[in-house]
């Protein structure tokens, strides 16, 4: 609770002192004095900051994130309506990430110095070096415009998705990759692997039964902060493609200084980042049993 109350008090002061006005955007660029005043105080920007910040809060207790300043309907109406769009394309991001990144890291970790790891290390870096919104323009122009094959904008069925989705997952599926080597590496040289490997194990089992599991703590730290940033709207991502979900919401919101859309917005991202955090806890529990087992003594 202090971690969303200090967010939500951060993004209040911030939005009052950045430039614009609201009603402005709302009346558009015929209005005369009267009409500003009336509308200024019907949506309560008359009243003192700490006046609005209480009544903010107030609301927000009694389960009331008012209604947007540009379309007069509810706030959690309107996220509502966005999140399913967010949870698509998040999901499809964070399983091109998993995927790709767990499978080259236990790839390269087998081979070592090899001109193999070598290039898929200078990949990952490249991958968490560009920024996303280079990458998704490069995306955009080779695989939509160049070639044709996805659309490169807009909101419909998989081939929609797809575009979005790896752009978003390539910095996480570069970040996993470079670690799941590592740990891998690591793990790898533990006794009870050599254990495993004098039993004759066979190689696909020792790797996914012991070493796997066991490297998987540091990977899942990334993939629930990676998650819990895609939940809260990738706006660079959603804005680049046209996607319809919660991070364009906001961006949106911000840019006409939208209030209550902004408070909502930012409350939801800081629940989504808190609730993520709660379950990667206690899956590195379920996980690691050296966890259980320091947690039950």
């Amino acid at each position: 609770m202090p971690v969303i109350a200090g967010v939500l008090i951060i993004s209040f002061v911030l939005m009052v002192v950045l430039p614009g006005d609201p009603v402005l955007s709302m009346v558009g660029e015929r209005y005369d004095e009267s009409t500003v005043e009336i509308m200024r105080k019907k949506l309560n920007l008359d009243k003192p900051l700490m006046v609005r910040m209480g009544m903010f809060f107030g609301d927000i207790i009694k389960g009331d994130l008012g209604n947007s300043f540009i379309s007069g309907r509810p706030v959690v109406k309107e996220i509502l309506e966005k999140l399913p769009n967010t949870l698509v394309l998040a999901v499809g991001a964070m399983v091109v990430a998993v995927l790709v990144g767990v499978f080259l890291g236990m790839a390269t970790s087998l081979f070592p110095g090899s001109w193999f790891d070598k290039t898929i290390m200078v990949l990952a870096l490249a991958g968490v070096s560009a920024p996303v919104f280079w990458t998704g323009l490069v995306f955009m122009l080779f695989f939509g415009v160049y070639l044709g094959w996805l659309p490169p904008t807009g909101y419909g069925g998989i081939e929609h998705v797809l575009l979005p989705a790896f752009t978003l997952g390539l910095r996480s599926a570069a970040q996993i990759t470079r670690l799941t080597r590592s740990a891998m590496l690591d793990t790898l040289g533990q006794d009870y692997i050599r254990t495993a490997q004098s039993k004759e194990l066979p190689w696909w089992k020792i790797l996914i039964k012991h070493a796997l599991p066991n490297s998987m703590i540091p990977v899942l730290t990334v993939i629930g902060t990676d998650f819990g940033s895609y939940l809260s709207g990738a706006v660079l991502t959603e804005s680049i493609f046209g996607w319809p979900g919660v991070g364009r919401l906001a961006l949106g919101a911000i840019m006409s200084r939208d209030f209550p859309v902004v408070q909502g917005t930012v409350l939801f991202m800081a629940m989504m980042f808190i609730c993520v955090n709660l379950i990667v806890d206690i899956l590195y529990g379920v996980i690691d049993p050296r966890l259980r087992a320091e947690r039950h003594n």
